[in-house]
C-alpha cells in the first residue's frame, strides 16, 4: 500500500469512529431519561458531527492539495471548557446509583479510549511530519472526551456501587 492509500484509509477509519460516536452518543440521549444525562450525550453528539465536518475538509483538501491539507488551522481540544459544561453536581445526582448510565459512560469511554489508540499508533507510523502532528491532534480530540467521561464515570461510580449493595469495602 503506497502512502496516499494509506493515509485515506486513515482518514477514512477517522470519519467512521466519528460516525460510530455520533451513533452511540445521539441514541443514548434519546434513550436517556434525566435530563443532565440528556444533555451530556447530546453534547456529545454534535461534537462527533462538527469531528465529521472537519475530517471531511480535510478528505477534500488532502486530494487537492497533498500534504499542505494536513497544515490546517487546529482549534486546540478544549478539554477545560468541556469538563466544566459536563462535570456538574447536577449530572452526579441524577446518575447516582443508576446502571444504566454507568454503563453508558463505560462504553463511551471505550469508544474513546479506542480511538486515542488508534489515532497514536497511527502517528507513530506516519513518515511526514505533517501527518504525525495531525494524527496527534486527532488523538489529543479523542483524549478529550475520553477524560471527560472518565471524570464522570469516577464521581458517579461510588454512588453507583453504594446503590448496588456493594458498599463498604
Amino acid at each position: 500500500m503506497d502512502a496516499r492509500q494509506e493515509i485515506l484509509g486513515i482518514l477514512q477509519k477517522a470519519f467512521q469512529i466519528e460516525v460510530d460516536g455520533y451513533t452511540f452518543y445521539s441514541m443514548t440521549a434519546e434513550r436517556a431519561t434525566k435530563p443532565a444525562v440528556q444533555e451530556l450525550f447530546a453534547k456529545l453528539a454534535r461534537d462527533e458531527v462538527e469531528h465529521q465536518k472537519y475530517l471531511k475538509g480535510v478528505m477534500r483538501n488532502y486530494d487537492a492539495e497533498g500534504l499542505a491539507a494536513f497544515s490546517l488551522q487546529r482549534r486546540a481540544p478544549e478539554l477545560k471548557a468541556f469538563s466544566e459544561a459536563v462535570f456538574s453536581e447536577k449530572f452526579r445526582q441524577q446518575a447516582q446509583g443508576a446502571m444504566f448510565e454507568m454503563g453508558v459512560l463505560s462504553v463511551g469511554m471505550t469508544l474513546e479510549n479506542n480511538a486515542v489508540t488508534f489515532f497514536t499508533r497511527a502517528a507513530q507510523g506516519a513518515r511526514e511530519e505533517e501527518v504525525r502532528d495531525f494524527y496527534a491532534f486527532l488523538a489529543d480530540w479523542e483524549r478529550q472526551h475520553f477524560e471527560a467521561l472518565q471524570g464522570l464515570y469516577n464521581s458517579v461510580r461510588t454512588d453507583f456501587w453504594e446503590a448496588s449493595g456493594f458498599a463498604p469495602f
